[in-house]
């Protein structure tokens, strides 16, 4: 192992097989973002439960850079659970970040409001008055959760806006249940 590995027993005697255990998991991290700074892992026993036994808590603190992820909330009666269970959710905190690092993270289009301008159905196709003015066309194919001759001038919307050939296009058109500004 590259980083630095730190582990601590609380309240319970040091295991050197859960400490292997966790310098394996440790390793396994480290395999897969090779970028972390520090790796510290807490084992400790919780207060007995009325109707359980001891309940093993792990906490996992990870550097990485420009990043601390912290995972404390794993436990269970079974500590390679617990441990399982925590490196599973570091793991998935540590893609995460990786992804946003490389700039993959999805982000979402903005949503906007309006109100249907027009339509013609027998044509398949209607006019939406967006919150600013603009007024975009639509298909009857874009039309989620209903139809085109469900969409009443007047209806109030939710869209997305994409620029095509002719001017603005609406697509995801729906009825706006819950009306917010964007």
């Amino acid at each position: 192992m590259k980083i630095p590995l730190r582990i601590t027993f609380q309240d319970m005697p040091d295991s050197a097989a859960v400490e292997q255990v966790l310098q394996a998991k440790a390793e396994k991290i480290e395999h897969f973002y090779p970028q972390l700074i520090g790796c510290h892992i807490t084992v400790q026993t919780l207060g007995r439960h009325k109707h359980q036994g001891r309940q093993f808590s792990i906490r996992i603190d990870l550097t990485a850079p420009g990043k601390e992820i912290v995972v404390n909330r794993d436990h269970d009666e079974d500590i390679y659970v617990a441990i399982r269970d925590a490196f599973d959710s570091a793991r998935r905190q540590l893609e995460d970040y990786a992804r946003v690092q490389r700039g993959q993270s999805k982000v979402h289009e903005p949503e906007y409001l309006g109100r249907i301008a027009r339509t013609f159905s027998d044509e398949g196709y209607g006019f939406i008055e967006a919150s600013d003015g603009r007024e975009c066309y639509f298909s009857g194919d874009n039309v989620v959760n209903g139809e085109l001759g469900d969409l009443k001038p007047g209806t109030q919307v939710r869209f997305l806006l994409q620029d095509g050939g002719e001017g603005l296009q609406a697509r995801r058109v729906s009825i706006a249940k819950h009306m917010t500004r964007v």
